[in-house]
């Protein structure tokens, strides 16, 4: 059995796409759900998923090793970052080495960064007047958005707002995360 722990802060569209994907997968279950905001929806959605949710403060996660062995001890194969806001600290990086992913809400290097996240991509795409926009998913690493690319998938956003924006990308994150997850297992 595949163990995944999904990370986020929000809604948790992305992560319910991906519980929805392997729900009857015998092979693979989301193990547990971290969380960074006690209000976050993604608690809510998760709680009838049979997973363990945990919900961590910023001291813990950045300066201790308590998450690591947590996730370690429950034999976690892949962490999916799905709407995490937190930079992931060295510790982690180091205990999962590349078994950490990300999806990003653009086609990277492009709009990537600090504070680059949501609605902030989309209102830079749309300002720049770009005729693609997309996904990546990627590793993580040290540095926000800046590890190696697994999956890059565009589409075109000419001429659209950026609500417009938002919603062809959330498209694509909903069909593609949950089938590269598939592939990193």
């Amino acid at each position: 059995m595949k163990k995944i722990s999904i990370f986020a802060s929000g809604g948790g569209s992305n992560a319910q796409k991906i519980h929805d994907y392997f729900a009857g997968n015998s092979e693979v279950c989301i193990d547990t759900v971290i969380c960074n905001n006690p209000k976050a929806g993604i608690l809510d959605r998760s709680k009838s998923w049979g997973c363990e949710q945990y919900v961590i403060s910023k001291d813990k996660f950045r300066n201790t090793e308590e998450l690591s062995e947590l996730l370690l001890s429950r034999k976690t194969d892949l962490i999916v970052l799905a709407g995490f806001l937190w930079l992931v600290p060295v510790s982690l990086l180091k205990a999962f080495p590349n078994k950490i992913v990300n999806i990003h809400p653009a086609l990277l290097p492009k709009y990537g960064g600090k504070g680059m996240h949501g609605s902030n991509v989309h209102q830079a795409v749309f300002d720049a007047k770009e005729k693609e926009s997309g996904i990546t998913i990627h590793y993580i690493n040290e540095e926000y958005d800046k590890g190696d690319v697994v999956f890059q998938a565009a589409c075109s956003v000419e001429g659209l707002e950026p609500e417009e924006i938002a919603k062809k990308v959330l498209e694509l994150e909903h069909f593609h995360f949950p089938r590269v997850i598939e592939t990193l297992l």
